[in-house]
């Protein structure tokens, strides 16, 4: 696990400032404690920081080729190194290290651009080829590792995180306000946009090619492409079960020591159960770490001590204190860009818990957009057959009265719940699907919220279009799989492995997520959307495949999700920093916003009339952010 950062200039005989490349590699210390390496050359220059996993005193990058004419920095883990190595050894090609990172610069070298297709794991990779004075980058194919790049009037900049880029002064910090507009309705910002204008996010299963000062980008892997198969009940549970563990196998290699994320759900114990099973009797116990919180309707810790018990792991938790003010300061400058996924929090408290005993950690990541476990899915699906039979007039009259009811302070609940689905029934287009209820400001709110001046500069813009984009690319008529298809592309990425990524690298913790293993992706869309959610019940070949293996009490538990009370929070402990924050004088200043508005927004959600939790959190989040990142004292830091 590293950070990296690149330089390539316009002009080929330009020699890169190393001490610009420095800058840009230290930004990303905490990616990479253990070591650092760069190569400055005429034309480009590599760097990066690394964590040392696999061959911890000999893989130091960058690597270069045996002639000296191709240099590359990675981040992240090859699974396939071994058999990669043997293949390209048996062409010729000889090793320096045993590092799997090393194994991608020969692959290059034997398959070129292409050779990114043979590379089975999570990574960000960039190299320069001398010889043709090119820049081929590229990312994982669920989007792990992280890749921005900028390109100036000099050429490209490229980096692990965004904060390596802003260190360099001709990268502009103007802010895209589509983008803007995207994270107020997501609460992140989807890719290839980031918040800023001249900084762009490579795509997940995407590489690019920089040379004679052109940019290309082009796709090497899609889901999509995946053939359907006829599947039988067991046939594809015991294809998931083969290919899981074997998935979970190859992610345990590590040189340093590792363990797992455990929330009690059934992803995170699928791959716990998995790993005891490996480990077998004999061997060590699996390190397992988890976070709960003190609001009982909130807290999984005692799901996750049953699975501990269960397979007699070392376990290890904590708890989330409401009092998140300076962590709140800490985390949301740390992250770069507007980012609102209140889960973030716990995210980097196991996180921090975990990296005190172990340096690797996997994780259930992608199984509910593999296998069917969202209530969304459902929730469109009612709206389907409501919508078939009720008119759209009667489905806002049920919105007006759901709307009379108080939220309540629990997680769910039958009142929550009818708010939030008959909210999403009637203030998001249709055709965005299931994402009705993974938007968290519609278009009337905007209209209240946004000032003239920011409606007239969205005029045109569309904050859908990459969800209706994603569901067309699709390539199915397998509703269900359409939807996990966007999911993937959309929500995981930008969210959920954003989330994930940036919390665990803040403490110095690599983790890894066996459900996003290519042969688990590619099997599960060979699967149709009857085998993950049945007659209701979802994930349902998952849990066919850990039938016998985890408690029944784990298998017929319905999915919670790792959030946090912070609708409780921002009423109470939250509250002062939240008038901070949203103060008429901030609002007004920025532009962006009615001041008016926001206040009233505070007003009902601290009376207890609406929970109006995601948007203040994200304008919260959106003011803090600007602080660090725009304003004038914190420019160039």
């Amino acid at each position: 696990m590293c950070g990296i950062a690149g330089i390539v200039e316009r002009d080929a005989d330009r020699p890169v400032a190393s001490q610009r490349l420095a800058a840009m590699v230290e930004a990303l210390r905490h990616r990479g404690p253990d070591d650092a390496g760069q190569v400055a050359l005429p034309g480009a220059g590599i760097g990066m920081r690394r964590l040392s996993i696999i061959d911890v005193q000999g893989g130091r990058q960058p690597f270069a080729s045996e002639d000296g004419t191709v240099h590359l920095v990675g981040n992240g883990e090859i699974y396939n190194h071994s058999a990669l190595r043997a293949q390209l050894a048996a062409r010729g090609h000889a090793f320096a290290t045993g590092s799997d990172v090393e194994v991608a610069l020969h692959a290059y070298e034997a398959w070129g651009e292409g050779f990114v297709r043979h590379l089975h794991g999570m990574f960000a990779l960039a190299l320069w080829d001398a010889r043709s004075r090119t820049l081929v980058a590229a990312r994982d194919r669920a989007g792990e590792k992280p890749l921005y790049y900028a390109p100036t009037a000099n050429g490209l900049l490229l980096a692990s995180e965004i904060k390596a880029l802003l260190v360099c002064p001709d990268v502009s910090r103007e802010v895209d306000l589509e983008a803007l507009d995207q994270f107020l309705t997501y609460e992140y910002v989807i890719t290839p946009r980031t918040i800023f204008s001249a900084i762009r996010r490579l795509p997940a299963a995407h590489y690019l090619v920089y040379r004679d000062g052109r940019l290309s980008v082009a796709r090497y892997w899609d889901a999509s492409a995946v053939t359907p198969r006829r599947w039988s009940d067991e046939e594809a549970a015991s294809a998931l079960r083969h290919t899981l563990r074997r998935a979970v196998s190859r992610q345990s290699m590590s040189d340093v020591p590792l363990g797992a994320f455990l929330s009690g759900g059934l992803d995170s114990s699928t791959i716990v159960a998995m790993m005891a099973e490996a480990s077998g009797r004999s061997g060590p116990a699996v390190n397992t770490f988890s976070m709960g919180f003190a609001d009982g309707s909130y807290n999984e810790l005692p799901h996750a001590r049953r699975v501990a018990e269960r397979f007699r792991t070392r376990h290890r938790e904590g708890t989330v204190e409401p009092d998140v003010a300076e962590l709140f300061d800490r985390l949301i400058v740390h992250v770069d860009e507007p980012f609102a996924d209140v889960s973030l929090f716990p995210t980097f408290l196991v996180s921090e818990i975990a990296r005190a005993h172990v340096t690797v950690a996997l994780s259930g990541d992608g199984g509910d957009e593999l296998f069917g476990g969202y209530d969304t899915y459902e929730a469109d699906r009612l709206a389907r057959r409501i919508s078939a039979v009720v008119p759209r007039t009667a489905a806002a009259a049920l919105a007006g009265v759901t709307s009379l009811f108080p939220p309540s302070e629990k997680k769910k609940g039958l009142v929550n719940k009818l708010k939030r689905f008959a909210t999403g029934l009637t203030e998001a287009p249709p055709e965005i699907e299931h994402y009705r209820w993974m938007t968290y400001l519609g278009p009337a709110a905007k209209q209240r919220l946004y000032t003239p001046a920011l409606r007239a500069a969205l005029a045109g813009a569309d904050a859908y279009r990459p969800v209706r984009e994603a569901l067309r690319s699709a390539g199915t008529d397998d509703l269900l799989n359409r939807q996990l298809y966007t999911d993937l592309g959309i929500y995981l990425a930008d969210d959920i492995l954003v989330k994930v990524d940036r919390m665990s690298m803040a403490t110095s913790l690599e983790t890894r997520a066996p459900f996003l293993d290519v042969d688990v992706m590619e099997l599960a869309f060979s699967m149709p959307g009857h085998l993950k959610i049945r007659g209701g019940e979802r994930k349902y070949v998952l849990k066919r495949a850990m039938a016998g293996a985890l408690p029944r009490s784990i298998l017929r538990r319905s999915k919670e999700g790792f959030s946090i009370p912070m609708k409780n929070w921002l009423k109470r402990d939250l509250a002062p920093l939240m008038h901070d924050l949203l103060a008429p004088a901030r609002v007004s200043r920025r532009g962006w916003f009615d001041a008016r508005a926001v206040t009233t927004l505070i007003d009902a959600h601290l009376g207890g009339r609406e929970n109006h939790a995601h948007v203040l959190f994200s304008l919260m989040v959106l003011e803090r952010w600007a602080q660090a990142c725009l304003d004038p004292p914190h420019r160039g830091s």
